[in-house]
């Protein structure tokens, strides 16, 4: 398969907030987070290139990658350009003082509208895939999130969700361990795949305190104007 070209991802990149400390950026679904096996360009190298590009700086560029999305996953995307910056949002990401809100798209629509879900959640051995438990188990993990679901129509509902743990796959287990499956996602359920092979997650808004100025930050990131997300047009933009 044909790797994607730097210059062409790059015109897809939105850059959302930039100062000299930190560097946030909304990935486009279907490009990795950071390096793996298959040896596609990841946002990690796409922002090196970036700042390499527009600020002109030879020799290694330091970019750290504060947090992970999946693959198929899209939207807000944070990376620290200084191990300052990098340290103190490390620690703030342990402490869960990092507020994040994804949309996602569910097959059915949860009942009730709004909850809170806890799990625990295990890792399966020689699977990139986690299960979900109601109570704790041999190397499990405890997982929280809340959701509201935000609009609907027919069987499928827009849901706001906002997870308070940081766990691998967390939003898309957790939803469809009630049954209501991510569109799209058919690791975790009976659905079919979407058109582009993604699945209807999107980190839409991050909550922090700036690592330096110590400045309350708010950062949205508009919708990808595609199919799977023009189902409902009143909150694309």
């Amino acid at each position: 398969m044909q790797k994607p070209r730097k210059s062409v991802i790059l015109q897809h990149m939105t850059i959302l907030y930039e100062d000299n400390h930190l560097l946030i950026v909304s990935k486009p679904h279907g490009v990795p987070s950071q390096g793996d096996e298959t040896g596609d360009t990841c946002m990690v190298d796409i922002a090196r290139e970036y700042i390499r590009d527009t600020y002109q700086k030879p020799g290694n560029i330091y970019v750290a990658l504060l947090h992970r999305l999946d693959r198929p996953t899209g939207g807000i995307l944070m990376l620290a350009k200084t191990s300052k910056a990098a340290e103190r949002m490390s620690k703030m990401f342990q402490l869960h003082a990092i507020q994040k809100t994804y949309y996602a798209i569910t097959e059915h629509i949860p009942s009730p509208t709004s909850a809170e879900l806890t799990h625990w959640l295990r890792k399966m051995p020689d699977k990139n895939q986690v299960r979900a438990y109601q109570h704790e188990v041999s190397d499990s993990k405890i997982a929280k999130l809340t959701y509201e679901v935000l609009a609907t129509k027919g069987s499928r509902a827009l849901v706001a969700v906002k997870p308070t743990t940081g766990r691998q796959h967390q939003i898309r287990v957790q939803m469809a361990s009630i049954g209501c499956v991510l569109q799209g996602d058919v690791k975790y359920g009976r659905t079919t795949f979407n058109s582009d092979k993604n699945i209807a997650l999107f980190a839409k808004e991050v909550v922090f305190e700036h690592p330096t100025t110590k400045e309350m930050m708010r950062i949205t990131a508009p919708l990808p104007d595609t199919d799977v997300w023009q189902q409902f047009p009143a909150y694309l933009g």
